[in-house]
């Protein structure tokens, strides 16, 4: 099978079970938070119950512009996974899945509503946090392999988490608000009984609200998917062992969630960014002195 054809087959296979498998993770989240809690919990497949219910009930966006934004938040993002899974260039995945958070921003101030502006602006103050982290994530796969192509990244002759212990542990920080969970859930909470004002998403409703979800599953598969770059190396099984750890990083975000009261925006933007120096920016100086 030709490499054209495996890149276009992984790309429609994204695009058709990245929502289920994304969906099926945020019921088991769910599911796991309740047990936690002592409470029985919904079901796992009320993710799914609950995005249907929105596609059917009347869109009553504010204006035409809050409905485009969504659209393209939904689209861009939707491209950065099949970059991704294609074996494209990670900083591509990267660039597009920026421009998706700022459409998703760009659609909550188009609305007057003082709730969600407050959201787009800590939303922002998110992006920010995160993001240098990302940056860093790339620059060390390309210093480790010599590419950002996720398909030479993959292909290497050496496990990445060897060389990258640093940036794991910077980036698995960053996952934490990228999530959507305690202590960083400040924009949006991704558990929908812990606020009553949802913040970036006050006022969407409906199918709007349901491509907003549908957005977080795509996402939250490519992120995953950056998890496994650090186990996947050209050994076959490493595929399994990649699998593991992301179930790993999963749980992890669980027990943090559940464990942590949210803080301030001043505080996460601080902890990301001495995260990122003292973890990424660590690993990427000992990289460059074994080069």
């Amino acid at each position: 099978m030709s490499k054209t054809l495996t890149a276009v087959l992984a790309g429609i296979a994204y695009v058709i079970f990245a929502p289920l498998l994304g969906g099926l993770l945020t019921g088991l989240d769910r599911k796991i938070t309740a047990h936690v809690q002592r409470r029985k919990g919904p079901p796992v497949l009320q993710p799914f119950y609950d995005v249907f219910k929105l596609l059917g009930k009347e869109n009553a966006s504010i204006n035409s512009a809050q409905d485009f934004y969504v659209g393209i938040f939904l689209l861009f993002t939707i491209l950065s996974g099949i970059f991704f899974f294609t074996g494209g260039d990670i900083l591509m995945v990267m660039l597009t899945a920026t421009l998706a958070g700022v459409c998703l921003v760009v659609a909550a101030y188009s609305s007057n509503s003082p709730f969600s502006q407050m959201g787009a602006e800590r939303e922002l103050m998110q992006d920010m946090s995160y993001e240098p982290m990302l940056l860093v994530t790339a620059i060390g796969f390309y210093l480790v392999t010599g590419s950002f192509r996720v398909e030479k990244i993959i292909s290497g002759p050496r496990v990445n988490i060897a060389f990258l212990p640093g940036i794991f542990i910077g980036l698995c920080f960053a996952l934490i608000i990228k999530f959507r969970k305690s202590p960083f859930d400040i924009s949006m909470s991704h558990e929908a009984h812990q606020e009553i004002v949802q913040g970036v998403v006050t006022e969407f409703s409906g199918p709007m609200l349901a491509m907003v979800q549908l957005a977080h599953w795509y996402e939250n598969v490519v992120l995953f998917g950056i998890v496994a770059l650090f186990f996947v190396w050209d050994a076959p099984w490493s595929f399994l062992l990649g699998l593991a750890c992301c179930a790993g990083v999963f749980i992890l975000g669980i027990v943090i969630d559940n464990s942590c009261a949210r803080v301030k925006w001043q505080h996460m933007l601080r902890s990301s960014w001495i995260m990122t120096l003292a973890a990424g920016c660590v690993n990427l100086l000992v990289l460059m002195a074994m080069r």
